[in-house]
């Protein structure tokens, strides 16, 4: 990589951040809800199964962290995706959540395919917190041809039945592929694909990726976030210019539209490669030349229609 050009761009990133940041404490400021936030603390007993990016030393991700670095930014609410597979993560994170009004919602793990599925999902339901859960091997192959698992469509519709929204993660082909079923086998279920822009397209699979975008195009219920825009590319590059990202924005936004698009920080998985700075910067750059409207959507009003989650604090718009 080189660090001339890195040293280089987050100086500008910076510097743009530092401007977003003080945007933000302007009256009239568009407020911020971010989407995307993990919680983990590889401190317990236990450890955690996920505690941030690869290449980076372990992080400590709680509400207290988060919020520091968040409020500054103009980000006034957030919604804690889980990292951990084990089912009494789910339990924690709404802990930790419930413990600051920051946070509005949380997205758990549960594997909609077991039989225990309903019975935990109708227990962590009852808080009001819980929106749904994060789930993407909604496939097997069979044949070469990937097909839904067994049990997973009734999993699935129990969710929907629930007002629930399935999160999917991260973006591949494939991934898409399984939205694109679930979403015909569910057509009422709200899907969530997160961090649609970090899919890196090559000449070889720029036309199924293609075809699959204007398939799930069609789906009015499937939703994307635009988060993890930054990221590290095919060729290991990370370029923070809104200049190296805005062509993909432009296509998925014209593809799926204001309705259907909501910001997340992706904090601590981020870290090494964007602030959340960084990701509020960019973003509030590229919807600076659009109707407040559609960036009124993108930063927050989607994500009550879409999670339907309840305000906790006066500073939360809804």
């Amino acid at each position: 990589l080189n660090l001339a050009r890195r040293t280089f761009l987050g100086g500008a990133a910076a510097a743009a951040a530092l401007a977003a940041t003080r945007a933000s404490a302007q009256p009239g400021a568009i407020p911020i809800i971010d989407t995307h936030v993990h919680l983990f603390d590889p401190r317990r007993p236990q450890g955690a199964p996920y505690t941030g990016p690869k290449g980076q030393p372990p992080q400590l991700a709680l509400p207290e962290i988060y919020h520091k670095l968040a409020v500054p930014t103009g980000i006034v609410g957030a919604i804690v995706v889980e990292a951990s597979n084990w089912i009494e993560d789910n339990l924690w994170i709404l802990e930790r959540a419930d413990s600051d009004p920051l946070f509005v919602g949380v997205v758990g793990s549960l594997e909609p395919d077991k039989p225990e599925f309903a019975e935990y999902l109708m227990r962590f339901a009852k808080n009001p917190l819980w929106r749904g859960i994060r789930y993407a091997s909604v496939w097997n192959m069979e044949g070469g041809k990937q097909v839904l698992k067994p049990g997973i469509v009734d999993g699935l519709k129990f969710l929907a039945n629930a007002d629930l929204v399935l999160d999917m993660a991260n973006p591949s082909l494939p991934l898409l592929q399984g939205a694109l079923m679930v979403t015909d086998a569910v057509p009422n279920l709200r899907v969530v694909m997160d961090h649609m822009p970090s899919l890196d397209t090559t000449p070889e699979t720029q036309e199924r990726y293609d075809n699959l975008i204007g398939e799930l195009a069609q789906r009015p219920n499937f939703f994307m976030k635009l988060s993890q825009v930054i990221h590290r590319d095919n060729n290991g590059v990370i370029d923070t210019r809104l200049a190296a990202h805005r062509d993909r924005l432009d296509l998925l936004v014209a593809k799926f539209g204001a309705d259907r698009i909501m910001f997340g920080g992706d904090w601590p998985n981020s870290v090494g490669t964007a602030t959340i700075s960084q990701a509020v910067s960019l973003m509030r750059e590229y919807f600076a030349g659009k109707p407040r409207e559609e960036a009124e959507k993108y930063f927050w009003r989607n994500s009550t229609r879409i999670y339907k989650w309840a305000k906790r604090a006066p500073n939360q718009p809804g």
